[in-house]
C-alpha cells in the first residue's frame, strides 16, 4: 500500500514545476480516515521527509514532530463539512494572485468554468491568513463549487484525491492566465446562463468511465 505522506510530499513537490508556488507558500493535504494529513508550516517542500509531515484530527488536534500549515482551518472545515472532497490545495500562483487581488469573480468567458461547479469562480472575501474568519469566507464562495479564490491572497481547490486536486489547481491557474490575457484586448464576450447551463449538465458525467 502507497504512503500517503510520500504521495502528499510527491504532490507537494510537483506545485513549483507546474507553475503554483515558489518557495514555502501554499499548502496541500489529503483525508486520512477521520482526519487528514498536511504540508508542515514553513518548511521547503524538497526537503521535506514523511516524518515531517503532520496529521490533524478534524477537531483541529495535530499530532506529529512538525507544526501544521498555518490555513490548516480551511482544510479541516472542507474535509467536515463535506464527505466527497479526498485532498485539498491552496497555492499563490501568479495569475490567480493577481485576479485575486482585483477581488473579482472569474465569469462565465470560456466553458471550462463549469469544470468548477458553476458559472463563475467565485472570490471570497478577505480576511487575514489562517484565521477562522478566512475558512469561513472561502467555504462560503466554494459552496456547490470545487474552488474559489481568495481575495488578495490565493486560489483554493477541492478534489476527491490528490490528482484531481492538482489538476483543478493546474486548470484554474490556466484559466486565470487566459482570462487575463483576454481582458488585455477588451472585454470578454461571456457565455450566457443557459450556455453554461448545458455545459454544467454535460460536466455531471465528464471524465467518467
Amino acid at each position: 500500500m502507497a504512503d500517503p505522506r510520500a504521495e502528499l510530499i510527491a504532490a507537494a513537490q510537483a506545485m513549483r514545476p507546474a507553475g503554483l508556488n515558489r518557495g514555502t507558500a501554499g499548502n496541500l493535504s489529503v483525508r486520512d480516515g477521520d482526519g487528514f494529513l498536511i504540508t508542515p508550516t514553513g518548511m521547503a517542500y524538497d526537503a521535506l521527509l514523511p516524518d515531517d509531515i503532520p496529521r490533524l484530527a478534524l477537531d483541529g488536534t495535530s499530532a506529529g514532530k512538525r507544526k501544521p500549515s498555518s490555513e490548516w482551518r480551511f482544510h479541516r472545515d472542507l474535509y467536515a463539512s463535506r464527505p466527497e472532497v479526498g485532498a485539498v490545495l491552496h497555492a499563490h500562483s501568479p495569475f490567480a494572485v493577481s485576479l485575486a487581488c482585483l477581488r473579482v469573480d472569474i465569469p462565465p468567458f470560456h466553458y471550462m468554468i463549469a469544470r468548477f461547479g458553476g458559472d463563475t469562480v467565485r472570490c471570497a472575501d478577505y480576511a487575514i491568513f489562517g484565521s477562522a474568519e478566512l475558512s469561513t469566507a472561502a467555504l462560503a464562495a466554494m459552496a456547490g463549487r470545487k474552488a474559489c479564490l481568495l481575495a488578495n491572497h490565493g486560489l483554493l481547490v477541492a478534489g476527491r484525491d490528490l490528482a484531481e486536486a492538482f489538476a483543478l489547481a493546474v486548470e484554474l491557474e490556466e484559466l486565470c492566465e487566459q482570462y487575463w490575457r483576454a481582458c488585455q484586448l477588451g472585454s470578454p464576450t461571456l457565455l450566457s446562463a443557459a450556455e453554461m447551463a448545458e455545459v454544467i449538465g454535460k460536466f455531471r458525467g465528464y471524465g467518467q468511465q
